[in-house]
Order: C-alpha cells, then structure tokens, then sequence
C-alpha cells in the first residue's frame, strides 16, 4: 500500500454543509412547519395582523400571507419553497395565499408522523398524489354553477375575500366598485385581466372616499397653468414623441457669423414647434397625454390653443389610455389625424391630498378603469390595496371559470369526508397518505375556529355531523360558533382558489418529502466546524 491511498480525497469546497436521511427531512419540514405556522393566525374574520419591520425601519402592517413571506426575507431553501406555494397562488388567483401555505404545513407535519412509523417517503408522496387528482374531482363535483351577469353573486365572492383585512369596515362599498370595475372591462367571452384595472392610492379622506372612475386618474399635472383646467367632450391625443426640436442623432456643428444668421436661426425653431402644435390644433384633439417632454414654447402655444396637456406620463398609463378611451398611440406629430383621437366626456386636473391629478372621466364603454382607495394613513390605504387586489383576483377567477363554492370551511370538510372514503377503496401504504391528506384538509376550519377563541374539537364534530348529512356547504360561523350554510349566508369562494391552493400545496409537499440530503456549498465564515476534517465529508 503506498501513501498516496491514505490522502484524502477532496470533493467538496471547505465549509460545506450536509445533512442526510432523517435528520434532512426533519429539518426541511420543520422549516416549511414555521412558515406556515407565521401565516396561520392571519387566516379568516377574525385572523390577526402581523407588523414588519425592514433594516430602513419602514414598517407594513398586513394580514396577507404573501406580503407577509415576501417582506420577511427567508433564507432556509425548504421554507422558500413553501414562499414559492404562496407567490405562485397570489400570480395566478389572487387570494388564498394563508390557505396554501398552511395546507402545504400541515401535509408535511401528517407526513412526518408517518415517516416516524417508517413508511417510506416516496408512498406518501404517491399517496398524496392520488389524494390531490382527487380533491380536484370533489371540488369541481361540489362547486356550484355562476354567471358572469350575478352581480349579486360577484359582490358576496368580493365581500368574502375582504373579510377579516383592513378593508373591511368599507367592504360593501369597495366589493361593489370592484364588481362594476370587472363588468365594465369585461370583453364579450368573459375575458377580464386585473391589468386594466388601474389601482390609485391616495392618503386623505376616509375608506368611504373610495371611487370609481370609467377611465383613469393620471399623477400629472397641466404643464401650463393657462391652460383650461377642465376640457367637457374631450378628443384625447396620445404622443409617444416629444413635441420639441429634437437633438441630432450625430455632433453636429453650426456656425452662425451674424445676429441675423441667430435670429433666423431661432425664429426656425420656433417655425418648427408652431407647425407642431398646429397640426395637433388641426386634427382636433383638445387633450394631450405626452409620453416624453413638451418644450416651453409648445406648451404656450397649446395653451392659446386651448388645449389641455401633460407630460412624461409613464409608458403603462399610455396603454391603459388608449384602452380606454379608444386614441391610437402616435409616435410621429405628422401622422396625426382625427380617426387617431380617443374620446372621453370630461377630462380634469384635481387636486388630490397636496397633489394635483389628471381624472379622465365619461370614458363610453371604456377597457381600463380606475379604482381610487382612500385612507387616513398610508398603512390604511395600503392595506386596502391588498384587500381590493384580493376581491378583483377573486372575483376575475370567478367569471373566467363560472364556478364557485361555500367558503367558512366547507369545502374542506367535504374533501376530508370524501377523501377518507376514497381511502377505503385503496390497498397497500398509500391508503395511510390519502388518510393523512384528509385529515389535513381539516386544518383550515380548524385555524378558523381557533382564531376565533372557539373549541376547535366541538366545531370539527359539529361540521362532519352536518357534512355527514349531506349538507355540502355546512361551515363554520366564527362569531357565533354554529353551524351555518355558507352559501346561503353569502360566505363564498371561487373554485380556483381552492383547486389551485390544495394542488400546489401538494406538489410542495411531496417535492419536500423526495429530498434527503441537503448539501450547502456556501463557504461557512469560521470554515470547517471543529473535529470536521476538510474534504472528509463524502
């Protein structure tokens, strides 16, 4: 034997990290356990908020789950997946964030009771595979048909998703400008994007100052105090030029020898930018809306024109303008007609709070609106924004899908009742992961009841009593403690929030479970812990 076969052998960098077996899969589930467990008193009527403090010291005040994950800067790279459930929930409904987190949660804390009793990892991912096909089958059995014209319907899902947020004192006001704004962007097959709703904060005034307009409000000014402040039956011109002498693409050199060579020279100019604004003048537009700079002089002969103009409006204000007010984005003065203008019935400069507004009002049938949420503090209206965001999400999943379904934790009950029947008809260990699947859909009504101060265990009993029945949509009261029907009660949810919450929280879970060995390859600060000798780990 020569020396050379006692070296050691370096395949990792000094100071890794690695954790195997059993202690890797406790260590990824306790950490997914915390996340969820952070979330879990915010969830329903009477969650609780949570106050966070970034390194600058500005605080967010929040009972959202995603806001809240997103603000406190996770490191742990399981806890992060359980971020990513949670992101991927916001992205594609809009709401229901807490209830795929705290699912996720307890999937992994049932899986870990059976990895205890050594079943092995990849059945219980197996197992809740089966379980998550399946709960998308009871939810669509169960979900209840809607029509995208129910506003009645449409302003109790948006009521729903404000409950329990800062939101709430106001929710009968802002879920019915929500529901209008959705109706009025909604094109004939029900296609609806949040991206033409428009939210604009504003702190001053109450919750109840809240206001839709059919068009949009603009943070721009008139950049020309002679012009009207108020244009009636507006033709609107969108520029993504600027309506100023442009710079030469090259240096360019002039050399002017007399006073009459500058005179000539600036009166060419002027030539220029007069020509400019009478060709605006000529086409008929009465309301200007500048992506780029408006020069001194356009804007005082607009103003003897009496044309109403702003400037540097941002690129997405543009397109939602033309949205909604019909006008073509013109990106040369020249080609400007009267087929290119927009209409609006009333375009005028507001002074909101300490600041002045563009409203654009009287839009007809306009595809982009603005909601404005008002507040007394920026926490309020802050909040109110999440609160709003959630209902358009909610109500936008609602008529892209036309389904929906008994909220208070109803259609968890009923997915734990059918899942632990679907159990039954399996063999093998697997049938211990569908179980183990159904008993943690019941933590949502669970949370509820216990955010409220209720008994948890009478509830749970009350609502498998009723469910038992049949009574598909029996959920929990939180102010009461009964046991009511949610839908009738106006407590309701659109199916996507739930089929979406329980699938990723699934996936999550079982991609988790899969994983055991966590090698981290980030030099540690102090190097190798001590007794640890480097490159022996492998």
């Amino acid at each position: 034997m020569t020396q050379d076969n006692n070296q050691p052998i370096f395949i990792l960098p000094e100071g890794y990290q690695r954790t195997l077996g059993k202690d890797a899969q406790r260590n990824n589930i306790l950490a997914a356990k915390i996340v969820a467990e952070t979330v879990r008193t915010t969830l329903g009527p009477k969650g609780m908020d949570k106050m966070l403090v970034d390194s600058m010291g500005d605080v967010v005040v929040t009972n959202d789950g995603v806001t809240i994950l997103r603000e406190m800067q996770i490191e742990h790279p399981a806890a992060k997946m359980i971020v990513e459930v949670a992101k991927t929930q916001e992205e594609e409904v809009g709401d229901g964030t807490t209830t795929a987190v705290v699912l996720a949660g307890e999937l992994l804390k049932n899986a870990e009771a059976l990895i205890e009793k050594n079943v092995h990892p990849t059945i219980i991912s197996k197992g809740y595979n089966l379980a998550a096909k399946k709960s998308q089958e009871i939810l669509v059995k169960i979900a209840e048909n809607i029509s995208a014209d129910d506003e009645e319907v449409l302003k109790k899902i948006a009521m729903t998703a404000m409950t329990g947020k800062g939101a709430e004192s106001s929710k009968e006001l802002l879920s019915n400008l929500t529901v209008k704004a959705i109706m009025q962007v909604a094109n004939d097959s029900n296609e609806v994007s949040s991206k033409d709703i428009k939210l604009e904060k504003k702190v001053g005034s109450g919750i109840e100052g809240s206001e839709l307009i059919s068009g949009l409000v603009i943070e721009k000014e008139r950049v020309n105090s002679a012009m009207p402040e108020q244009v009636r039956d507006a033709k609107v011109l969108l520029l993504d030029t600027p309506i100023e002498i442009k710079n030469t693409e090259t240096d360019a050199k002039i050399q002017i020898t007399s006073p009459d060579q500058m005179d000539a020279f600036l009166k060419k100019e002027e030539t220029m930018i007069k020509d400019m604004t009478d060709k605006i003048k000529e086409s008929g537009a009465t309301v200007i809306f500048c992506q780029k700079g408006i020069d001194d002089l356009a804007q005082y002969y607009l103003a003897k024109h009496g044309i109403y103009a702003t400037r540097r409006v941002k690129k997405s204000d543009i397109e939602m303008l033309s949205r909604a007010t019909g006008a073509t984005i013109i990106t040369n003065v020249e080609t400007i007609t009267s087929e290119s203008l927009g209409h609006a019935g009333l375009i005028e400069e507001v002074k909101v709070g300490d600041e002045e507004m563009t409203y654009v009002r009287e839009c007809k049938s306009p595809k982009a609106v603005t909601i404005l949420i008002r507040g007394g503090t920026e926490h309020v209206v802050a909040e109110v924004e999440r609160a709003v965001e959630d209902a358009i999400g909610d109500v936008i999943a609602s008529v892209k899908e036309g389904k929906a379904v008994g909220g208070a934790g109803s259609p968890e009950i009923e997915l734990a009742k059918d899942l632990r029947d679907f159990a039954n008809t399996l063999s093998g260990r697997e049938q211990l992961a569908v179980q183990a699947f159904a008993e943690a859909m019941e933590v949502i009504p669970r949370t509820l009841a216990e955010n409220a101060g209720l008994d948890p265990i009478d509830i749970i009993t009350n609502l498998k009593a009723s469910h038992d029945r049949d009574e598909k949509f029996a959920g929990i009261d939180v102010f009461t403690g009964n046991v009511i029907n949610s839908w009738k009660e106006g407590i309701i949810e659109p199916l996507k929030i739930k089929t979406q919450a329980v699938k990723s929280a699934s996936e999550v879970a079982e991609l988790i479970l899969r994983i055991d060995d966590v090698i981290s390859c980030s030099p540690s600060q102090g190097g190798p812990s001590p007794g640890q000798m480097p490159g022996m780990g492998m």
